[in-house]
């Protein structure tokens, strides 16, 4: 079983945590050059591999098209910003132990989600399915899924506006998630290839048996 670590912003850890996130899209690299896509290998007995549109050759780069992240049953552990708090207090988590830098957190100084260990992750997600799409193919019940919105279930969109994780109005799940990516450094306008991983949380106090 292969074990990832992914990093999340503060704002999507909060919404794993709260049961909103359970999705989470990643560029595919490299990725395919212009006019061919991406198919899934089933068909030359491989589920979990893609290919280019076209025949079964192992000789072809893109043979190696295979997520990163894992496939069903493989693990993701959640990288965020983090901080061993002093007096023996164990590890402070900023997505939930300090809301702002509002002079309030138990630490002077946090340390980014890239420098976290393993050992220090409370988060666990077990991914349930992979797949390829383009990013602008996702629909709106995906932007809940990605944890964009924060008030809405999928049925109970408005038509006027939904609130996103970034706290503003916008007047559609895809304009929230289209702010959202380009706030993690996306590019929402070149409609990459993306690897879409749905998952479920598993531990979010270490990490599981």
């Amino acid at each position: 079983m292969k074990e990832t670590g992914l990093m999340f912003k503060a704002p999507l850890v909060r919404a794993i945590l709260e049961g909103r996130k359970t999705q989470t899209r990643r560029i595919v690299k490299p990725q395919p050059v212009a006019g061919q896509g991406m198919v899934n290998a089933g068909y030359c007995g491989d589920r979990h591999l893609w290919l280019r549109d076209g025949p079964c050759d192992k000789t072809d780069p893109a043979y190696e098209w295979r997520c990163p992240m894992g496939k069903p049953g493989d693990r993701i552990y959640v990288r965020e910003t983090w901080q061993i708090a002093g007096g023996n207090t164990g590890i402070w988590y900023a997505a939930t132990d300090s809301q702002a830098d509002d002079g309030n957190s138990p630490v002077s100084r946090w340390s980014p989600s890239i420098h976290m260990p393993k050992s220090a992750a409370r988060i666990w997600l077990e991914i349930t399915s992979v797949r390829v799409e383009r990013l602008q193919q996702i629909t709106d019940t995906d932007c809940w899924a990605e944890g964009a919105i924060t008030e809405a279930r999928p049925d109970q969109f408005s038509v006027h506006s939904v609130i996103a994780t970034d706290g503003k109005a916008y007047l559609s799940p895809r304009g929230a998630f289209s702010s959202l990516w380009e706030s993690t450094g996306g590019d929402w306008a070149a409609d990459p290839w993306v690897w879409v991983i749905d998952f479920k949380t598993i531990s979010t106090n270490g990490r599981p048996a």
